[in-house]
């Protein structure tokens, strides 16, 4: 399973335009073959900051995802703000015999 964390810092006049962008696109996001989530959120300290949150199945499928239409979309919309974007990709396994709680 792949994390995918994109951490974003809106000016505060676009914030409204670029969180509606966002959360328009979640649907068609979750959508995509191999996600298995995705949540957009704002920070409790500071709502200019905002997250995007994915869950993907395989390298393959999140790939796809990079070269699609929706992805296209959700980085034009990035360009609303104030300093670039963090993408961060964090790999995640469930060692054998540990029950997740």
């Amino acid at each position: 399973m792949i994390l995918v964390i994109i951490r974003m810092n809106a000016p505060s006049e676009k914030r409204m335009e670029l969180s509606q962008t966002i959360a328009s696109l979640v649907g068609s996001i979750r959508a995509e073959k191999g996600c298995r989530r995705c949540d957009f959120c704002r920070s409790i300290e500071d709502e200019n900051r905002l997250f995007l949150l994915e869950q993907w199945d395989t390298q393959e499928n999140l790939k796809s995802y990079l070269k699609s239409g929706h992805f296209r979309v959700l980085r034009g919309a990035m360009n609303l703000l104030k300093e670039p974007y963090e993408m961060m990709f964090h790999t995640v396994f469930h060692p054998e015999g540990i029950k997740e709680i």
